[in-house]
């Protein structure tokens, strides 16, 4: 035992400075590749690569629940069952205020050199265009049958060259769609040929409506003669009302929502909505949130801050928070608040846009509820109604954060509505340029394993700076520290010693 305390003694006192300062240095490297691979890791996936390994591979060899049992089975089921579940929630909808291709997003483009969308969003609307405009039946018709070869097309030009040869066939209301959206560089030229594109789909839509009942083929092609004239006719109300004929544009999508009613999945209440609150109308528009603003509807950020907004309105050109906390909250004020309040929960990325924290661009073609990418398209359109309502956005200024103080953390639950989807992050960032920086809910903490590798990389650089620059004096520390964690051990070796026969100890020790 003496001979083992002498020779490491020996060891200790070799060791020349130099040693220490290579030891803590490659540490300190060793801990430093390893934090910039977590952050790293942890920026693109959303979580720590060590404690993924951990819980994925090491915890089953460290005693895990067997994958056999039943109440693995269990727990297996009911995971599946949150990620179906999170997949519906994540579900991506069609924003009912998109702008044209032509005329907004290829302007944006041409000036900054930035594409405004991406080709994930760009292939979610190719996949609406043959959803809505194609039926199994278009082989009968040569032009329909270019115009389905068209929207399957990935080249902008490819589709354009394709509609002008299926109307060279005859007038093809998809046709025009396609070059009104895609290849007209200004509204107004869009809303003209949508214009020959309603002559085209009515003619169609009365000869399919006399035939639907005749076969299940004739059913589809009218279903699709629907969509269109439903398409043609919201896609004119847009440009009147971006061309300043809002009158004309509210008379339109009331007929359009009186004629089609079970057509919800368009949403023109949303456009209606921005219209008649640009007439500033506001008795109308209370009218319509108090018929889509149902429980048994999908929510959306237009139906919960619109609400918001006349309640704010009836109170926001006196709100004094100073007033306010000396006298406390009246009726209305309350009101305003809750609303405000039940908005920012429903989708809390909204605020940072109107109160311009954060920078707006074009909105995508797609939204996700409750995402960035709604939160972007609502405060597009919908900023300027705010700051003409005097005092508003000072009353959303001085209330919105108070939201989550109500809202159970961590979001097992919600306050008002179902729990803040988890997949929203995800799914924004496929659905936004590459030069937005999402907004993220709730903001993520940084794992563990990140925080304690910069703890060790900082301490480590840290002792090799200190043994550079004072090698004795971080020698005789370095000593002073191996003999106070070895003090332990050789306190219970000394006990063993004077416990044990020196005979057996001996014996022990040879062995």
């Amino acid at each position: 035992m003496f001979g083992t305390e002498s020779s490491l003694s020996m060891f200790l006192n070799t060791l020349t400075p130099k040693f220490y300062v290579a030891l803590t240095g490659t540490s300190s490297l060793i801990s430093g590749l390893i934090l910039i691979f977590e952050w790293w890791y942890f920026r693109k996936y959303g979580t720590s690569f060590i404690e993924q390994v951990s819980v994925s591979h090491l915890r089953p060899l460290l005693g895990g629940v067997d994958s056999s049992s039943p109440t693995n089975s269990n727990t297996s089921n009911g995971e599946a069952d949150s990620n179906r579940q999170s997949v519906s929630e994540c579900k991506v909808w069609r924003n009912p205020l998109n702008l044209f291709r032509g005329a907004e997003y290829n302007r944006y483009t041409w000036v900054t050199g930035r594409e405004p969308l991406t080709y994930y969003d760009m292939n979610l609307s190719a996949q609406d265009h043959q959803t809505f405009f194609t039926c199994d039946s278009d082989h009968l018709r040569p032009a329909d049958a270019i115009m389905q070869k068209a929207w399957r097309e990935r080249n902008p030009q490819a589709r354009i060259s394709a509609a002008h040869e299926a109307l060279e066939l005859e007038d093809c209301a998809t046709a025009y769609i396609l070059l009104a959206e895609e290849e007209a560089t200004t509204i107004m030229e869009a809303e003209r040929l949508f214009k020959q594109a309603l002559k085209a789909g009515e003619g169609c839509y009365r000869r399919s409506q006399q035939l639907q009942h005749h076969g299940t083929q004739y059913e589809a092609q009218h279903r699709r003669d629907t969509n269109v004239l439903v398409y043609i006719k919201r896609r004119l109300a847009m440009c009147s009302r971006k061309l300043g004929r809002t009158r004309e544009a509210v008379k339109m999508m009331r007929d359009l929502m009186k004629e089609f009613p079970l057509l919800s999945m368009f949403n023109i209440h949303e456009n209606l909505l921005e219209s008649l609150l640009e007439l500033q109308n506001y008795a109308d528009v209370q009218a319509v949130l108090a018929k889509y603003d149902d429980i048994s509807l999908p929510k959306s950020a237009t139906i919960c801050y619109t609400a918001a907004l006349l309640k704010a309105r009836a109170v926001s050109d006196k709100f004094s928070p100073e007033a306010a906390s000396r006298r406390g909250l009246s009726t209305a004020e309350m009101n305003a608040v809750e609303a405000i309040h039940r908005a920012v929960e429903f989708n809390p990325h909204v605020p940072k846009y109107l109160l311009e924290m954060k920078s707006l661009i074009l909105p995508p073609e797609h939204i996700l509820k409750r995402g960035d990418s709604e939160a972007i398209a609502y405060a597009f359109f919908h900023l300027q109604h705010w700051k003409r309502v005097e005092g508003a956005l000072n009353l959303l200024h001085c209330t919105w954060e108070g939201t989550f103080r109500m809202i159970p953390y961590p979001l097992e639950k919600g306050h008002l509505f179902y729990p803040y989807p988890i997949c929203t992050e995800t799914a924004d960032r496929e659905l936004l340029p590459m030069f937005h920086e999402v907004s993220v809910y709730p903001k993520k903490e940084l794992p563990f394993f990140i925080l304690f590798t910069a703890g060790l990389c900082s301490f480590t650089a840290m002792l090799a700076l200190l043994t550079h620059q004072f090698p004795e004096l971080m020698g005789v520390f370095a000593k002073a520290f191996l003999s106070t964690l070895f003090a332990p051990l050789n306190f219970i070796m000394e006990k063993v010693e004077s416990i044990l026969p020196s005979s057996l100890w001996h014996q022990l020790t040879r062995i």
